[in-house]
């Protein structure tokens, strides 16, 4: 069979863009040539998120797209994956028969042997001629999928758990000077909090933690290759728990094991009593891979939850200093009586306690390491009264986010509100508050940001900025939701940004200034000008850290000058 060109698009957080950037290391490996123009595709792939309802109204547009081109090319496969595949099931295609493909994100490593499936039943549609004037308008009809994955009775000591193969046979190629410097890593898979608005927990299943030998490789193999800054994931990224003593060994290969707790650890100033020896907990695992993986310039986590955020990792992240200082943790309400019918599992008065504990232990910005916290928050939840988001306002204001995400809230199916709580809040006061909130967070965002100016940073160049490539009449987007790779050279994406940079930098004899684009540790975003003298040094800069002075800045915008 000839090589199939696949067009791999994603939409939603940061898991599903490390589970795209594993699949489509995964098929480049089995041939398959992946393409960022989804007309020129033998197969399209939609990565879908299921917990915001804007993600999953752009899945349904692009789907109802394809109707009209599978027509015209009945050899076509398409696939739905992700928590949107798992949540709908076999209803997704019933209505749309344009899907062929539906993978949920626990069955990824089964991708290969379904697209196989899928293509040789296209392939046997047209083959018969009765068929093939009504192929476009069929589905192939392969799925795998885990069905209700928060009540898998295995504990994954029992069997393999495929999964972390995909995870360990990561592709990671040596990285160019224009290619996004910055990776992530999945520490933990699911979720065992069973907020009422959220159907994480029954997409993506119960909490399961990899062994830390496999975390420390995988952030080695990627240094190796030239990252130069590491993103833990997790849904709660510092429940994560390994105990050794319970670890299960397959043909070899350590598995990762269930998420558990030890009693009276819900307390977030108490230590883990087993850590050690016998036990690896996230303050522990974040020691080690800075400790093991001393070239990583940069060691960052998302996403945080408040109540169990123990003393320990506070410390460490204090105590080593390419830890990133940046805690990203929702509140979701200011309300007591809100976080309740959320099943938050903490109050009001925990969650401030957390956010003081944080900056008791890492606001420096004497030494220029300023915290920089960032969280979420819902209007309109079920019930939600003028008090309710009133106290919200309040706990946005003594919060001081850098940023926040506000959301209106949506019914998701599958959740516990979807079934069980009124969506009695009407849409115009939802979208009053949500535009209130943002206006405080925008107030909020400005005064962080101001407070920046005159200080130094080490700052993480991405690229070009968006202002610069418009300005040139470049359309990409760095680390967007496009996930892109070529075999044997550089990414299209990358290519672009390297005649960027290099017609900016002077090498064209225009000599002209350019505009770079970075981070600091605290996810601040940073413009840097380069005048034309200094043009030269840009493409050198992209994918390196360099120390930048702040002399102005708006809203969540900094600006700076390189340092001599």
């Amino acid at each position: 069979m000839p090589a199939r060109t696949v067009y791999l698009e994603t939409f939603g957080c940061q898991m599903n863009e490390l589970d795209s950037e594993l699949v489509a290391g995964r098929l480049a490996s089995l041939g398959y040539r992946l393409t960022s123009a989804s007309d020129e595709a033998d197969i399209v792939l939609y990565n879908t998120c299921s917990v915001r309802e804007h993600a999953e109204q752009k899945v349904w547009s692009r789907l109802g797209d394809l109707k009209a081109k599978k027509m015209e090319r009945p050899g076509l496969v398409v696939g739905v994956l992700g928590c949107m595949a798992e949540r709908d099931g076999q209803a997704l295609m019933k209505r749309m028969p344009v899907v062929d493909v539906m993978c949920g994100p626990g069955e990824l490593d089964k991708l290969p042997e379904l697209l196989d499936n899928a293509v040789r039943t296209r392939l046997s549609l047209l083959a018969d001629e009765q068929t093939a004037m009504s192929a476009g308008a069929r589905s192939a009809g392969v799925a795998a999928l885990q069905g209700n994955a928060s009540r898998r009775s295995s504990t994954l000591s029992v069997a393999n758990d495929s999964l972390e193969m995909l995870d360990l046979s990561r592709s990671v190629s040596p990285i160019d000077s224009q290619a996004k410097a910055s990776a992530y890593v999945r520490i933990t898979r699911g979720c065992n909090k069973f907020c009422t608005y959220c159907v994480v927990p029954f997409t993506r299943g119960a909490e399961v933690h990899r062994p830390p030998a496999h975390i420390v490789d995988e952030c080695k193999r990627l240094v190796d290759a030239g990252v130069r800054e590491i993103t833990l994931l997790g849904q709660t990224v510092n429940h994560y728990r390994f105990e050794h003593d319970a670890a299960l060994v397959i043909d070899g290969i350590v598995q990762p094991q269930k998420g558990r707790s030890y009693k009276g650890g819900a307390n977030g100033h108490r230590r883990d009593p087993f850590a050690g020896e016998r036990v690896t907990t996230f303050a522990d695992l974040l020691y080690q891979i800075h400790e093991q993986v001393p070239d990583l310039p940069r060691l960052r986590f998302v996403t945080s939850y408040p109540r169990d955020f123990g003393d320990d990792v506070l410390e460490v992240i204090r105590d080593c200093p390419r830890i990133c200082r940046y805690i990203h943790a929702p509140a979701q309400s200011g309300s007591d009586r809100q976080l309740a019918l959320m099943n938050r599992g903490y109050t009001v008065a925990e969650y401030d306690e957390f956010i003081q504990r944080c900056r008791e232990h890492l606001d420096q910005p004497e030494i220029g390491r300023p915290l920089m916290l960032s969280g979420d928050m819902i209007v309109g939840f079920s019930g939600e009264s003028d008090e309710d988001f009133a106290l919200s306002v309040d706990l946005l204001r003594r919060s001081r986010y850098k940023n926040c995400f506000i959301f209106k809230y949506s019914p998701r199916p599958g959740t516990t509100a979807f079934d069980r709580l009124p969506d009695d809040v009407p849409e115009e006061v939802k979208r009053r508050r949500n535009n209130e909130l943002l206006a405080v967070q925008a107030e909020v965002s400005d005064a962080v940001s101001r407070e920046q100016v005159g200080r130094t940073f080490d700052v993480m160049i991405e690229g070009i900025s968006r202002r610069e490539r418009k300005r040139r009449g470049v359309d990409v987007k760095p680390g967007g939701g496009m996930i892109e790779l070529t075999v044997g050279g550089r990414s299209s994406a990358a290519a672009v940004l390297a005649e960027a940079a290099a017609d900016a930098s002077g090498l064209n004899g225009q000599g002209e200034s350019v505009q770079l684009s970075g981070r600091t540790d605290g996810d601040q975003i940073v413009f840097i000008e380069l005048a034309p003298h200094e043009s030269s040094r840009a493409e050198g800069l992209i994918g390196h850290i360099a120390r930048v002075s702040i002399d102005r800045a708006e809203r969540l915008s900094l600006f700076g000058r390189l340092e001599a």
